[in-house]
């Protein structure tokens, strides 16, 4: 498998510096600052390509574990919410929902709760969040 890169840049100090993060891939590149981080500024922050990441990751995880089961889905939409802020320990990543909603032709709730779950726990990027609360809300659609 191969590696995959990402890099940041930080110029000045916390609360007026500005930086900029971008994908090895090229795929991506974007501004991140203060505001953009802790208020509601422009630009990127940490947590949303995180957020990003985990949405990914869980949709094809499910996507294949549904296939694994004899469900083919049409489609697998997820959002992730990362919730950023301070903790006893300092800040932190406390919770991530992943809000997840699918059309699989076929398929039973039970069966679609279960492969959802199974997803969430094997995803590997959740595997990477472990230490963080992942609370899943999975809606089968037609």
């Amino acid at each position: 498998m191969p590696t995959r890169t990402a890099s940041a840049v930080w110029e000045g100090n916390l609360k007026d510096g500005k930086g900029n993060m971008k994908l090895g891939s090229g795929a991506f590149s974007g501004q991140y600052s203060f505001k953009s981080r802790f208020e509601e500024g422009t630009g990127t922050n940490p947590e949303e390509l995180i957020g990003a990441a985990h949405a990914g990751c869980f949709s094809m995880a499910f996507s294949n574990g549904l296939a694994t089961a004899g469900f083919t889905p049409e489609r697998v939409q997820t959002q992730a919410k990362v919730h950023f802020g301070q903790t006893p320990g300092g800040l932190a990543i406390s919770k991530i929902e992943l809000e997840t909603e699918a059309s699989v032709p076929g398929i039973d709730e039970a069966t679609f709760q279960e492969q959802a779950e199974k997803a969430k726990i094997n995803c590997p990027v959740s595997k990477a969040l472990a230490g963080v609360e992942i609370v899943l809300n999975a809606r089968l659609v037609s």
